[in-house]
């Protein structure tokens, strides 16, 4: 039997194609070049929460359910590290009543991790909640340690989740860490380079390489403060019209395959 995972993101052309056929075309594209590092600005899900007449705190929650998919996908075509924007630190912005149901969501599916962690204990994915996490209420840094720890022994793949988070706070702890160590060394001279400072992003810290890939869906064009750094020149940036919680592999397939081209263009 084919997986769910694909058979949810082909949507239209599973009806046409049989599950075998899937399933050789999923494998065709692992044959050739892969991101090693793909990110997400998870966008959409309030307003695809109206779209389907359902309280926002529902589209959230079938946008963690995407997350789950497409890490699914992600791990069985070997992409090494993934990047989510769960929660930017902007959001605490909102209004109390969905704040308050964003972190009661996080606090469920980080202890739902820490119980039953078939998913990225399968595939060897280690969790690390990059962000200003001292802002989260103390329920949900306790679940953040308790899942972390859970999955710290896993070492073939990565996932971030980037909650609560902003590049410039990102650089400006970097910094902050670079200069405080430069100052302890007590050399006569120093030098701050930007290997230095890249050292000291979140996502080096945590082993994670260059973002080849950055996705951002509901069809909104900007990168909101989110892994400014690491988007480097090598970085493509590709934007889904559709909301998050719609996201699947058929929405992906066509942004991993003009990656491939790229990647063959410039070889």
């Amino acid at each position: 039997m084919f997986p769910d995972f694909v058979k949810r993101g082909f949507g239209w052309l599973q009806e046409t194609v049989s599950g075998q056929a899937q399933y050789a075309l999923l494998t065709v594209l692992a044959a050739g070049p892969l991101p090693k590092h793909v990110a997400f600005v998870m966008d959409g899900n309030r307003r695809y929460a109206r779209r389907q007449h359902q309280a926002v705190s529902q589209g959230h929650s079938d946008g963690f359910a995407a997350l789950r998919r497409v890490l699914e996908i992600c791990m069985h075509l070997n992409i090494h590290c993934v990047s989510a924007y769960a929660f930017a630190i902007e959001n605490f912005k909102r209004s109390p009543e969905e704040v308050d149901a964003l972190m009661t969501l996080a606090e469920e599916k980080l202890v739902e991790i820490a119980q039953h962690g078939e998913l990225l204990d399968e595939y060897g994915v280690r969790l690390n909640v990059l962000g200003k996490t001292e802002l989260l209420p103390s329920r949900v840094q306790a679940a953040i340690r308790k899942a972390e720890e859970m999955t710290r022994h896993n070492d073939r793949a990565i996932l971030n989740l980037c909650m609560p988070y902003a590049s410039r706070d990102e650089m400006t702890s970097a910094i902050q860490s670079t200069v405080r160590e430069a100052i302890r060394s007590e050399s006569n001279h120093v030098e701050i380079t930007e290997k230095d400072l890249d050292a000291h992003m979140m996502t080096s810290m945590v082993g994670s390489p260059p973002v080849d890939i950055l996705v951002r869906t509901s069809g909104v064009k900007r990168l909101s403060d989110y892994l400014v750094w690491q988007c480097c020149e090598d970085t493509q940036i590709q934007f889904s019209e559709c909301y998050w919680p719609d996201f699947g592999l058929w929405d992906f397939l066509p942004i991993l395959l003009d990656y491939q081209r790229k990647v063959w263009a410039a070889s």
